[in-house]
């Protein structure tokens, strides 16, 4: 949620941590503030309430001395409200010490109470406060040593989080410690940088480290030093970043999210490519895990929000490919029900930033209770990765809208590639079968690129056409179903309207009394060719809600002239096997609900209320 940025190096460091937290902004904030040591050893702090454009006509109006140690923030509000007293940075030690956090201090009350049992006062309400208020103390009682006060610090709080610290005394150094909550080092020449991601520095540094849990990190312009919680040195692999700067940037489209949904093709292609061979399936990450493949009796895919609508269409794809039981689980409920688990269990982790704390909750749970763990993650040196005993990423490149696109074809598009090499592994698929499989989804970019080519203006002048439309029902079966529930979130999140996905066989079980005249429903058909049963259901479906007023747009297949009589509006998608259609049936649902947002004048990148990424329980 939070974004954090640090930087010590020989560059006047406002202008570093003001691109960096806006290259952050999408994780979603309420107010924004940096903090600077000058060249004359003095601390300046600046923070506001509201966008980051605030802070920075702030600023501009009554600049603060720039210097070449900084630290920035962008805040969303947990512990107090959005205001520009509860803003980060928050200060201590009398002024001379400054402090950001990302996360929740569990235990900050009771902290709070003892340190005002000893004298000390508070300006704001929020727990980051008592986290820089009991640094100060520490600092002092540790001989000015600040990373040993880090040390100290960290063994009182209880929760998720991320720390970042500067102070007067110590230009050229800022320190950082995190729990649950995610932090990032980017390596530079003479410089070095923090952030809650690698979008923080990416535009000055490829070269990045990963910081793990219960770590403390020092960053000077000559080093970088990296300890446990107990001060023992740990080395920590690097990694390099695989896109730049240009990536997370709109290029010319009106949107992020517009950018994205235009990414989708090369998103799935570049998920595919290197794991394929010879049309068979071959990830190179999971190389020596066929015994535990073979061995495995049951799999819980775990995931939050539209990463959880992908594990439900992945199912379908690993009980038919692999035979293996699939079950698919929220996150936050998972660790909460005492579930059955066993070293032949794999439990399969979905998220985009590989930070989402109920499903980090999750992994470590199903670790500790000997489950083996498999992440699908799109970011590189995430925390989920790196608590799992394998790891699928899927190349979609940075996604900055709040609303997931791209990275939700590229999670099934992953999801696909495991079953088929599970199933191939444990011998449930032939080579011709794999093969064939193969085919179909290395076709499917292409079939992406189509509707977006063909489709995307139709489909934004129908979602104009309902700019004034209150709710929305979407109905699938089978594969068809989860994208109901996909089209469903898309338009709650950016649309702000009612708005519901059912499975078609349960219209008669009560949603049909929602039906009324002009009532808006999406059907996601399925194939009349390979699935002429289910086919013939939904149209059933179509049926007794048009025959009740509902006005229906129908996503369907080219050529499929059977709902042409009971459809008030077809969106068209190419011809795929029955398991790759939601690759394609979602699409024109992403572009309808960006379209609806867009004619209602809502930003469709940062939706009220929402962040990217969800680092709290």
């Amino acid at each position: 949620m939070c974004g954090i940025v640090g930087y010590v190096g020989p560059r006047p460091s406002t202008d570093i941590l003001l691109s960096g937290l806006a290259r952050l902004e999408y994780r979603g904030y309420d107010s924004a503030g940096i903090a600077v040591i000058d060249d004359a050893g003095e601390l300046g702090m600046r923070k506001r309430a509201g966008k980051l454009g605030i802070l920075r006509e702030d600023l501009a109006r009554a600049p603060i001395s720039d210097g070449t140690t900084g630290i920035g923030h962008t805040r969303w509000a947990t512990h107090g409200g959005p205001t520009d007293g509860n803003a980060h940075p928050h200060l201590a030690d009398e002024g001379k010490l400054a402090v950001i956090h990302n996360g929740i201090i569990e235990n900050f009350a009771a902290l709070k109470a003892e340190l005002v049992s000893e004298g000390y006062d508070f300006v704001s309400e929020t727990d980051t406060e008592v986290a820089a208020v009991l640094l100060g103390r520490e600092y002092r009682a540790n001989g000015a040593d600040l990373e040993a006060a880090f040390r100290a610090t960290v063994s009182r709080l209880d929760g998720a989080f991320t720390l970042l610290a500067l102070h007067r005394e110590h230009p050229g150094l800022v320190v950082g410690a995190r729990r649950n909550s995610p932090l990032v080092i980017g390596l530079g020449e003479g410089e070095n940088f923090l952030g809650s991601d690698v979008a923080a520095f990416v535009e000055h540094t490829r070269s990045a480290l990963a910081i793990g849990q219960d770590q403390i990190v020092a960053i000077t312009p000559g080093g970088v030093r990296v300890t446990d919680f107990d001060g023992d040195p740990v080395e920590v692999e690097p990694f390099e970043v695989t896109w730049d700067a240009t990536a997370a940037e709109k290029g010319g489209w009106s949107s992020f999210m517009a950018k994205e949904v235009s990414e989708e093709p090369e998103a799935v292609a570049n998920t595919i490519r290197g794991r394929i061979s010879d049309g068979a399936v071959a990830i190179p990450e999971l190389d020596g895990l066929d015994d535990l493949f073979r061995d495995i009796d049951r799999i819980l895919v775990i995931a939050c929000g539209t990463a959880a609508y992908a594990g439900q269409v992945g199912k379908y794809a690993l009980e038919q490919w692999a035979r293996v039981p699939v079950d698919v689980e929220l996150a936050h409920e998972f660790r909460y029900r005492d579930p059955v688990l066993s070293p032949r269990t794999l439990v399969v982790s979905i998220s985009q930033s590989g930070e989402t704390m109920d499903t980090l909750m999750a992994v470590k749970y199903a670790s500790e209770r000997g489950a083996r763990t498999l992440s699908i993650c799109n970011t590189q040196g995430a925390t989920i990765p790196r608590e799992s005993d394998a790891i699928v990423y899927t190349h979609a490149g940075p996604e900055v809208a709040v609303a997931s696109t791209k990275a939700f074809v590229a999670q099934i598009t992953a999801l696909y590639l495991l079953a088929l090499h599970i199933g191939s592994v444990r011998g449930e698929l032939t080579a011709v079968e794999s093969a064939q499989h193969v085919r179909e989804l290395e076709a499917i970019p292409a079939k992406i690129q189509r509707i977006l080519d063909r489709e995307q203006e139709h489909t934004t002048q129908l979602a104009h056409w309902m700019a004034d439309t209150r709710s929305v029902l979407f109905l699938g079966r089978h594969v068809g179903f989860p994208i109901a529930l996909e089209g469903a979130l898309k338009l709650k999140e950016i649309s702000y309207i009612h708005a519901e996905g059912f499975a078609a066989g349960e219209l008669k079980h009560g949603p049909i009394a929602l039906i009324e005249p002009g009532q808006p429903v999406f059907v996601i058909v399925p194939s009349p060719r390979e699935s002429s049963q289910l086919h013939d259901k939904v149209v059933s479906n179509i049926q007794e809600i048009r025959a009740r007023g509902a006005r229906v747009i129908v996503v369907a297949e080219e050529g499929d002239a059977a709902v042409l009589p009971f459809a008030d509006e077809v969106l068209r998608i190419p011809l795929a096997g029955p398991l790759f259609e939601p690759l394609l049936a979602v699409v024109p649902l992403h572009i309808f609900a960006m379209g609806l947002a867009t004619a209602k004048g809502l930003d469709v990148d940062q939706p009220r209320n929402l962040a990217k990424s969800v680092t709290v329980e």
